[in-house]
């Protein structure tokens, strides 16, 4: 019977889950011209008008999906994220999105949560802006709140790198309405990376990754039980 309401309690979870991640809404984007960053400046600058979308915002997430193409490899793999940004202000160029004023809505230690993809030989330990265990973001490195990052392997610093098919989630501190509303994030290199990636959308909070995992590792362990009790007849 305990297995049984278990079970039902954590299938309600997952499947709240699995609603989250299926109301998301994929970003339609757009370049603007020039660029920006630290130094050497090379970040491009993709913006997405939300104002089309309608309803409210409280998740964005970027998936990498580059399939080992483009870029550099090891700790460089995949997309390279310099700044994300939410403003109503409508720039056209990577200068006027740097300087826009963002709404104060990430929490870039608290509310974000990073899958590290895969590197490209050869590997490094992490990837570049991670955190101490590579799965968590360092932002005294990322920075993700100012374009800023300088496009060199060899002297990097201001970006996070997902590696290939990697993902960061970010869940704003409210939800906010899209009318009015612009995105602005920048691809360190101008290499094409975001070409080969999925921004998404969500109304609500994305789930915590542990969280998730602890009602995939849950409903396995009942599952196990139930089916030896069948077993046993």
């Amino acid at each position: 019977m305990r297995a049984s309401r278990f079970l039902r309690r954590s299938a309600i979870g997952l499947a709240l889950c699995a609603a989250a991640a299926s109301h998301a809404t994929p970003v339609v984007l757009s370049k603007l011209t020039g660029l920006t960053g630290g130094t050497p400046a090379g970040t491009a600058v993709y913006k997405a008008d939300l104002t089309g979308l309608g309803g409210m915002v409280q998740g964005i997430s970027i998936t990498d999906n580059s399939s080992l193409l483009g870029g550099a490899p090891g700790q460089f793999s995949g997309f390279d994220l310099d700044a994300i940004k939410l403003s109503t202000v409508n720039c056209a160029d990577a200068a006027c999105a740097s300087a826009a004023a963002g709404l104060s809505l990430f929490d870039f230690i608290g509310g974000t949560f990073f899958t590290p993809g895969t590197q490209r030989a050869p590997a490094d330990p992490k990837l570049f802006g991670s955190g101490p265990a590579g799965n968590t973001l360092d932002d005294t490195v990322a920075r993700l709140a100012l374009f800023d990052a300088n496009s060199s392997t060899v002297t990097p610093d201001g970006s996070i790198s997902l590696g290939d098919n990697g993902k960061i989630a970010f869940n704003l501190s409210s939800a906010v309405s899209t009318a009015g509303l612009f995105l602005y994030f920048g691809e360190v290199g101008d290499n094409g990376e975001v070409a080969a990636s999925s921004i998404d959308l969500s109304p609500t909070p994305f789930p915590e990754p542990e969280t998730y995992a602890l009602m995939l590792a849950g409903l396995g362990v009942v599952a196990t039980v139930t089916r030896r009790r069948r077993n046993r007849g």
